[in-house]
């Protein structure tokens, strides 16, 4: 009974590290809000039943004071885009016989035509429609894309050769989050623990 117990915990974790995303938005103070949730859904009241393992995201190139909000971390900064990482919401899990982790990456706006964290979806021109996927800074080719867009509907693309994805005509106004994910596997050390299988998770939101 104990190792079943044990293992349906593990497989929760995997879903939900799988399944999650952590995005940035602006609220309607102009204040960041960092999200941890699955953004083509619908949130519930008080945010995602997994926001509590969101604790404290690291900004980058940025400092502020972080307060708890309901389903997010609200933090006042200055107007442009904005970035952040976390490597400690979920903690390892077991995947094919590994220990297995996750780390986020995400950014908000797309004023800046570059990246900054290793791994990033950013415009490839300030404000446009093509994106680039990198990881360390080289283009990460033949990757899925995912849109969401403000009515939570799904639009799945992939990158060219030289990592770049471009976005179709966007009918709504409002926030839309691209996302993307790769795996790698080696040796790797999170603060939970070594883990030989890695999961690198980025979105980049902006208001169309």
């Amino acid at each position: 009974m104990k190792k079943l117990l044990i293992a349906a915990l593990a497989l929760g974790t995997a879903s939900l590290a799988q399944a999650h995303e952590v995005w940035i938005e602006r609220g309607a103070n102009g204040a960041a809000q960092i999200w941890l949730g699955e953004p083509e859904l619908p949130l519930p009241a008080g945010g995602d039943p997994a926001f509590p393992s969101l604790k404290a995201p690291k900004l980058i190139g940025a400092t502020g004071t972080q307060t708890r909000g309901p389903g997010y971390i609200e933090v006042a900064l200055p107007a442009g885009d904005v970035r952040a990482w976390d490597d400690d919401v979920f903690k390892p899990w077991d995947e094919d016989g590994k220990k297995a982790g996750v780390i986020y990456y995400a950014r908000s706006g797309r004023s800046e035509a570059k990246a900054v964290m290793p791994l990033e979806l950013a415009p490839v021109s300030a404000n446009g429609n093509r994106f680039v996927l990198t990881r360390d800074g080289k283009p990460v080719a033949e990757t899925e894309v995912t849109l969401v867009s403000p009515g939570r509907w799904m639009l799945t693309l992939k990158t060219d050769a030289s990592g770049q994805v471009a976005l179709p005509a966007l009918p709504e106004k409002g926030r839309y989050i691209l996302k993307a994910s790769v795996k790698e596997e080696g040796d790797f050390t999170l603060p939970a623990g070594k883990v030989a299988v890695l999961h690198r998770t980025t979105t980049t939101s902006f208001v169309n």
